[in-house]
């Protein structure tokens, strides 16, 4: 993720102060659009008899009220300390069972299971999980103690620091964020005011033109959720590139990822707005996100921060709160081994800021919701959060699909309190997703595990990161024979642009230097954010070459520094060979270039007059469909329009090369209509002569296993060499034909 110092944050002095409260106006990604239960208000809680102990399912004394309470009050409306008294004054916590007994300790795990109630239709009453307005301690845990500052109700509401947020370690304490910009005002689907009209009618119009159809009731498709999910990130990568470029404020952690989120909630660029149980519509179970932000704006998973979310339906007139999604992200206890079961920490239980001592956790908000969904039986969507191999301090998350909660029970955690813990099973019948995961650890720990390897590395050492050759679909022993190759070879000295002489960045290329040739040449921008992400598409990119001094690892080096995922070639059912990764790609990840021999057109001609067709050549001057909105839109970062906005990638100069008997793992890539892979004019500079390389890119996340594919482009002339093949990508808008 890109971080750092934010530009337009206050520093502070003396001892870091990591409780400071951010006056920023609330970031509502988290409220689902239903209204407030009849009978209840703001601040209200609705009273009951003391509690005695029974059975959970009864014989129960006469009076006795079970599972107490049933509407819960979000965070903001019921401060962290307010807990049910007993008519004695102690202090009482709602068991595991939902009936109320005094606080205990216990010495030895305490499992209580119990199989879930029949479910029972339920009636939706609209109260949501406490996160709207006011973003709490992220991730399932806050900390005891910890309220929030009042403000004036037509003034921006405090936002705490995050603990646990996308790219930074779980546990580690961090200072508060800069992030005034994210002023997010929430537009509900019936506006009510002439003003909300008007939102409401700019939201429309601009996710018309981002290519975002959403039905009357906010749910999108999966078209359109991958429209919203590009923007956000082209959005962020600008403001990620632009913050780079600023000066650094010491003590503040960039977050382009709320940024961006802010502005997208803002133009109402977000789907599924509406909270459910179950699948979301244009979600598919093995999606990855980076940031949980794009969980929140598909409708995935509400809370920017919060491991739990959750919903109030009604049961026999009585209102509970049941889970709908969870995200475990390694902050707390869970196990995750197993792909088809996962034991789940709950919320709360933190360190006491002021007594710096550990407290149990209470069976409240997130914690009841998942207790109140063991009875229901309702299903449960569940995300899985590991390390990002391109980000040190990074996650990515996979939607791991429907589980329902089995059994639960309260036992103590390392930290000596009391931790509620919930089995979830995952339902049968699903696509494979996290156990992908699981099997591709087992892979690159020992590839003989792999079934159908062919060659554990088909490079020979040539790169940095091993790419295997798998058949496990028929008998065939591996392509063509070829020699491996990683950039390009030239036949005879080539020009492809004129002549430059390269920086003068010694300790290498830093954003905002004004003086680097290679920024110059790049409108004033370095092209890749600090973790290596292409920011933009453009007609030509100039990165450092043999005439710069700097050192290897220049961050405008991306595309010299080799392979920065695993990859696999491996045999398709019906196109051949193609190529795919193990790990997760977020978009705009370098992946490859396209290696093999520079050639031009009249050789081309003359070969495919003589022996058969070449089905290696890579040619830049086709027509390849722009209607891609990859890069972000001006408009929605303020900023000014200015002159031709479209996306190409076609060079100055057109290039031809043959992969056929020099080449690399570019040449097994197959072509799609529907592509999650671009090609973009890469220029290294030199002093004698330039060279055009073509550099290849991730169009949007892309899942572990997923076959990476581009579009072929179509020629405008008729011969042997440009004869049209027939097209197998399947996709929705395929063409049928390519070349």
């Amino acid at each position: 993720m890109e971080r750092g110092p934010s530009p337009d944050s206050v520093p502070h002095s003396g001892a870091e102060d990591k409780s400071r409260v951010l006056n920023v106006r609330p970031l509502r990604c988290l409220a689902p659009v239903f209204p407030t239960p009849h009978g209840f208000t703001t601040f209200t809680v609705p009273q009951a008899p003391p509690f005695v102990y029974a059975p959970p399912f009864g014989p129960f004394p006469p009076g006795f009220t079970a599972f107490y309470p049933f509407f819960i009050p979000t965070d903001p409306q019921r401060p962290p300390e307010q807990h049910t008294q007993t008519p004695s004054g102690a202090t009482t916590q709602a068991g595991v069972f939902g009936f109320g007994h005094p606080a205990q300790t216990p010495t030895t795990p305490v499992p209580l299971f119990r199989p879930p109630a029949p479910p029972q239709p339920p009636q939706f009453v609209g109260t949501s999980n406490g996160n709207v307005g006011s973003s709490k301690k992220s991730s399932r845990h806050q900390e005891a103690g910890a309220q929030s500052q009042p403000q004036a109700a037509n003034k921006s509401e405090s936002v705490r620091s995050a603990m646990e947020e996308d790219g930074c370690s779980d546990n580690q304490k961090r200072p508060a964020h800069n992030i005034s910009s994210c002023n997010v005002q929430f537009t509900d689907v019936e506006a009510t005011s002439s003003a909300e009209k008007q939102k409401t009618k700019s939201n429309k119009r601009v996710r018309e033109s981002q290519g975002v159809r959403l039905s009357s009731t906010g749910d999108g498709d999966r078209e359109s959720l991958g429209h919203i999910l590009m923007t956000f990130d082209a959005i962020r990568r600008r403001i990620a590139q632009i913050e780079d470029a600023r000066e650094p404020t010491s003590g503040t952690i960039k977050r382009a990822d709320l940024r961006a989120g802010t502005i997208m909630l803002n133009n109402g660029l977000r789907a599924n707005t509406r909270k459910r149980i179950g699948a979301v519509p244009g979600v598919e179970i093995g999606d990855v996100y980076f940031f949980r932000m794009e969980m929140c704006l598909v409708g995935l998973h509400a809370p920017c921060m919060a491991g739990i979310d959750y919903m109030s339906l009604r049961y026999d007139q009585e209102e509970e709160p049941v889970a709908v999604s969870i995200v475990s992200s390694g902050a707390y206890e869970d196990d995750v081994d197993d792909p088809d079961m996962l034991v789940y920490s709950g919320q709360g239980g933190n360190f006491n800021k002021k007594s710096k001592q550990a407290v149990d956790q209470k069976l409240e908000r997130g914690n009841l919701a998942l207790e109140k969904s063991l009875r229901r039986a309702n299903e449960v969507r569940v995300i899985r959060g590991m390390k990002d191999i391109g980000s040190p301090t990074g996650k990515v998350y996979v939607y791991d699909g429907l589980y329902k909660i089995q059994e639960s029970w309260m036992e103590k955690g390392k930290s000596g309190y009391n931790v509620f813990k919930y089995k979830l099973v995952r339902l049968q019948g699903q696509p494979a997703a996290f156990s992908i995961w699981k099997s591709i650890q087992q892979w690159k720990e020992n590839i003989t595990t792999r079934a159908g390897v062919i060659l554990p590395d088909l490079t020979s050492g040539m790169e940095n990161l091993p790419v295997s050759l798998v058949n496990d679909v028929d008998e065939e022993k591996g392509p063509a024979y070829f020699t491996y190759f990683p950039t390009l070879k030239h036949s005879k000295p080539v020009s492809s642009a004129e002549p430059s002489l390269g920086c003068n960045c010694h300790g290498g290329c830093q954003p905002g230097d004004s003086n680097c040739s290679c920024i110059q040449k790049n409108a004033g921008d370095l092209p890749y954010t600090g973790n290596g992400v292409l920011v933009m598409q453009k007609p030509l990119i100039y990165e450092c070459g043999p005439s710069c001094p700097c050192y290897t690892q220049c961050r405008n080096r991306v595309s010299q520094t080799g392979l920065k995922v695993h990859l696999e070639v491996f045999k398709t059912k019906d196109k051949g060979w193609g190529l795919r990764s193990w790990d997760p790609i977020r978009a705009g990840t370098f992946i490859c270039e396209y290696a093999g021999e520079v050639i031009d057109y009249i050789k081309v001609e003359e070969d495919s007059e003589e022996e058969e067709q070449d089905e290696y050549i890579f040619d830049s001057s086709r027509t390849y469909d722009n209607s891609l909105k990859w890069n972000y839109v001006p408009e929605l970062l303020g900023e000014e329009v200015l002159g031709d906005s479209k996306e190409t990638s076609k060079p100055p100069q057109s290039v031809m090369i043959t992969a056929k008997n020099f080449g690399n793992v570019a040449r097994f890539m197959n072509h799609s209509c529907s592509p999650n892979v671009f090609w973009q004019p890469v220029l290294q500079e030199h002093k004698k002569e330039s060279h055009i390389h073509i550099a290849f890119y991730a169009i949007r996340h892309i899942p572990p296993m997923t076959e990476l594919t581009y579009d072929y482009g179509i020629s405008g002339t008729q011969s042997s060499y440009h004869r049209k093949k027939k097209c197998f990508c399947g996709s929705l808008n395929c063409r049928s034909y390519f070349g």
